[in-house]
């Protein structure tokens, strides 16, 4: 064999090896929560609008649809009760009661409206980035994450959610304020539930993937945040998103 042909064999053998290797999830740089409910008029814009920011890699978009507005004359197909209390909790947190549709709350701390575009662009860049990196590397029969170290000394406390969401679904409304129209939703979270505690240092975690395919969704994510008195949830520190449909 000459040299060209071994090179050329050396790099078909190097490409084939990095097609084969599973792709990691690098973290998100922002979390955005959009809590959301098909009998409210105001929400669909913000639907979409969730939307296009989940096309950016950087950005977990996720979607929390709540069951406050069900007396209205149609009950949300994708809300759920616990969606409902994460937001009550948030609004705890920041102390001002402040609980509506489309609410979109950033990295677990400001909240704007979620169908005003400027405001949560706004939010977003006047929001450090998430300061622990978290990388996701699926495997055969898990994914394996790893959350980082704290930059800085000192004690250091969060709990780490795994959240377990679905791809894009449109849903046709018959009764209520949106009675005739088709909204489709983005990111809906079926399941949101903490799997460790997190004190500063690095840690791994295995995930199994039977717990993604009993779910019956094809996403996850991983978010580490803080919390405050009374476990109400205070700021996201870091964030990645792993799709199996890849």
């Amino acid at each position: 064999m000459n040299q060209r042909a071994g090179f050329l064999a050396a790099f078909v053998f190097a490409a084939s090896l990095a097609a084969a290797a599973p792709a990691v999830a690098g973290g998100a740089r922002a979390v955005l929560e959009l809590f959301t409910s098909q009998g409210c008029n105001s929400c669909p814009p913000a639907d979409a609008i969730l939307g296009e920011f989940a096309k950016d890699e950087g950005i977990l978009a996720l979607s929390f649809p709540v069951d406050y507005w069900d007396y209205l004359g149609w009950k949300d197909t994708l809300a759920s009760h616990d969606n409902t209390t994460r937001q009550k909790a948030y609004a705890e947190a920041r102390g001002d009661r402040q609980v509506y549709t489309p609410q979109v709350v950033v990295n677990g701390t400001s909240h704007v409206v979620g169908s005003n575009r400027q405001q949560i662009e706004a939010a977003l860049k006047t929001s450090p980035p998430l300061p622990v990196p978290i990388t996701m590397m699926p495997g055969t029969d898990s994914t394996t994450v790893t959350i980082g170290a704290a930059a800085t000394a000192g004690r250091h406390k969060g709990t780490i959610w795994l959240a377990l969401y679905d791809d894009p679904v449109t849903v046709p409304i018959e009764r209520g304020e949106n009675t005739g129209k088709a909204v489709t939703y983005y990111n809906v979270v079926r399941k949101l539930r903490p799997i460790a505690m997190w004190k500063g240092k690095e840690v791994t975690i295995d995930l199994p993937k039977s717990e993604l395919d009993q779910a019956a969704v094809s996403r996850c994510a991983v978010i580490l945040q803080t919390e405050g008195e009374n476990g109400v949830p205070g700021p996201i520190l870091g964030a990645a998103t792993i799709d199996y449909t890849h």
